[in-house]
This record gives C-alpha cells, sequence and structure tokens, in this order.
C-alpha cells in the first residue's frame, strides 16, 4: 500500500491474496475512512459493502489503465505509484536471483525502509535501536 498524500509505502509479505488476507492488512494499515484505489482484483470486493467505512475506487485494467472519477479530464483513479514500487523491488530481489521464503520478509523489510527513508537521520537511527 501507499498513500497517495504522504507517499509514505507499507509492504507486508502475505501467504495468499485471498480476501480475508486482504482485508486484514488493508484494516491494519488503512484509516476507517480512507479510499482505497485498487485494480479489479475480487479481493476488494468488500470494501464495497454497505457497513465499511472505507470506501473503494477500482479500475479495470482489460478497458483503460486509469479511470476519470468525476469527470474533470483527469483520470485519478489508478495503481500506476504501487506497481511501479512492485517493479522497484522485483528489481532488488532479481540480482539475488530471487529469495528464499524465509528471507522474503527481511528483503521486503529493508527495502520498505529504504523507500520511506531516502536519509539515514539520527532520530531513524535512535527509532530503528529503540532509544
Amino acid at each position: 500500500m501507499v498513500g497517495r498524500e504522504t507517499g509514505w509505502a507499507c509492504f507486508r509479505v502475505c501467504v495468499d491474496t485471498k480476501e480475508e488476507t486482504i482485508r486484514a492488512s488493508v484494516v491494519g494499515e488503512t484509516a476507517e475512512e480512507a479510499c482505497i484505489f485498487t485494480d479489479e482484483n475480487r479481493s476488494y470486493l468488500w470494501l464495497e459493502n454497505e457497513e465499511e467505512t472505507r470506501t473503494r475506487s477500482a479500475v479495470d485494467h482489460s478497458e483503460e489503465w486509469a479511470a476519470d472519477q468525476d469527470g474533470d479530464g483527469i483520470r485519478e483513479v489508478h495503481v500506476n505509484t504501487i506497481e511501479g514500487i512492485w517493479t522497484s523491488l522485483r528489481n532488488r530481489l532479481r540480482r539475488f536471483r530471487g529469495a528464499c521464503k524465509d528471507h522474503l520478509s527481511g528483503y521486503v523489510a529493508m527495502f520498505e525502509l529504504a523507500f520511506n527513508h531516502d536519509q539515514v537521520t539520527p532520530a531513524l537511527l535512535q527509532r530503528m535501536c529503540g532509544v
């Protein structure tokens, strides 16, 4: 997941892409009133439930790369940001010729750290060390 306003990314290694797994990640990492932009994957259909406070805007890649939600000519509903980030992660893992499942979460965590913190500051080091 990546925040549109903050640019902050959150990555999790999941065992599958079933609805229950996706729901736990989305609920755990987003605000209750968030608007979630997704592709047409069926695992996100729970967001369209009337009782759900989060909303979903989806783009159908078989028809278009992005959707114009409000008719102003700007295609604001897209998932290109996260798809580009995943491409960067795959490129980083490619030099290792893949990754062992036992170590994948560590590689992903290091990528997340590097993506979200482009500079190593004393404050970052203190947080990492628990000081």
